[in-house]
């Protein structure tokens, strides 16, 4: 008994050793599932390069924007010179300054290719975004129900230790006594030996999926120690009735889908920019100048129109129609891969719900089954009848635990549906 105890004890405390380093965590304690999703932070990498490539686009837009917007400029010099020999005006000095306006009128669509290019780029930076946020809300639900799976093992391996532990110290005794071989005692400590190592691994895993679960948060190093246990309810309708009215679905408003859609009609209006990036540009200018030094050639105010066409560039147009074609190209490649992708998740997810029904169900009779061989078992045991009651008890600690994985299955099922439909984060 006294061995047992201490085997007990010595489980306790690697128990408290874990709580004792989650300790400087300022998160809840017990930390709830829907608490660990309001804390995140915007620190996933995903997140923000979805962010930076957003930044891009909305520059992007803001330069296409100012193509033909109102451009201002002065211009000033100090000059001086020799004046020619019939000059009326001999002054040397011929400085001057002159602030001009210009405004481009029409470029034949090549500014028009160019907003509508980052129009769409900025469309697709925000589902971009969207969907590095749904893909870090998924991040985190899987390693909080991973932390409460490690729990449970931990307790389904410190039962099956203790049980060991009881049966290494009863065989022992029996050694002494002559009523067991050394060789059956040696296979009783190896087979402890083992369950320790378990254990062991089991509550190093405790401490893993806690720090996972902080990175997930963007919090890294604010271990929680306590996690409550969320209320997941089976529901038995599927999301839609038939698989392809599913997929329809998705792919009307699958973010990344979307996303990619827009990043392919941004860069057909790319090439479109490309084809008139040597087109002749009409605009209007007005100036206004100061000079020192007046002759027939100067004037103080002018207005008037610009025409601008390009010659001959050297075949900086077709360079630039290569480089539009290709990335056009792996716009529609990325779209077409990820439509293939998508459509092979949708169809898994989808049987997976129908699958984990059943998994469920059986899992459910399989722990009532084991509760009542549990009672039995505690029973004979307090009537002091020889019974398998620390093998009971580790079994039924199995179920639980496999209940409990395949309910935060189902879970983590039904939050990539939603997030497939674009829906996960439709209550924030």
């Amino acid at each position: 008994m006294r061995t047992l105890v201490a085997c007990l004890l010595a489980c306790l405390a690697s128990v408290t050793v874990l709580a004792k380093e989650a300790a400087p965590s300022a998160l809840p304690d017990p930390l709830s599932l829907e608490q660990a999703l309001a804390l995140r932070r915007d620190l996933d990498p995903d997140l923000v390069r979805a962010r930076a490539g957003l930044q891009a686009a909305e520059g992007e837009a803001l330069s296409a924007r100012a193509l033909d917007g109102l451009q201002l400029n002065l211009d000033a010099r100090l000059w001086a010179i020799r004046p020619a020999h019939r000059a009326s005006d001999r002054e040397h000095n011929d400085s001057r300054a002159r602030l001009r306006a210009r405004k481009r009128l029409y470029d034949f669509g090549y500014s028009e290719a160019l907003r509508d290019a980052a129009r769409k780029g900025r469309e697709a930076g925000i589902l971009g975004v969207r969907e590095a946020r749904q893909q870090q809300v998924l991040r985190i639900m899987r390693a909080f129900f991973d932390v409460i799976l490690a729990d449970l093992r931990f307790a389904r391996d410190n039962e099956a230790m203790s049980v060991a532990f009881v049966s290494l110290d009863r065989a022992r005794d029996r050694n002494r006594l002559g009523k067991l071989s050394d060789v059956d005692l040696l296979r009783i400590r190896n087979d402890y030996e083992k369950t320790r190592r378990r254990q062991v691994a089991s509550a190093q895993a405790q401490r893993l999926a806690r720090s996972r679960l902080a990175i997930a948060m963007g919090r890294p190093g604010e271990l929680a120690s306590e996690l409550e246990r969320p209320e997941i309810r089976v529901d038995g309708t599927p999301p839609v009735a038939d698989f392809e009215a599913f997929w329809s679905r998705v792919q009307q408003q699958n973010p990344r889908l979307r996303r990619l859609a827009g990043a392919l009609e941004a860069a057909r209006a790319r090439l479109a920019a490309a084809r008139a990036s040597e087109s002749a540009v009409i605009s209007a200018e007005v100036q206004a100048s100061v000079y020192n030094r007046n002759t027939g050639a100067t004037h103080p105010l002018g207005a008037g129109l610009v025409l601008e066409m390009p010659l001959y560039s050297g075949g900086r147009r077709q360079a630039a129609m290569a480089d539009a074609r290709a990335r056009l190209e792996q716009a529609r490649a990325d779209l077409l891969e990820a439509r293939q992708t998508l459509r092979q998740q949708a169809l898994e997810l989808w049987l997976t719900r129908a699958r984990l029904r059943t998994d469920l169900e059986a899992v459910r009779v399989e722990g009532d089954y084991r509760e009542l061989y549990l009672d039995r078992s505690r029973a004979l045991y307090e009537l002091e009848v020889k019974t398998d009651l620390g093998d009971a008890m580790v079994r039924t600690s199995q179920v639980r635990l496999e209940h409990a994985r395949l309910l935060f299955d189902w879970a983590m099922n039904e939050a990539r549906i939603k997030a497939l439909t674009g829906t996960l984060l439709e209550d924030e």
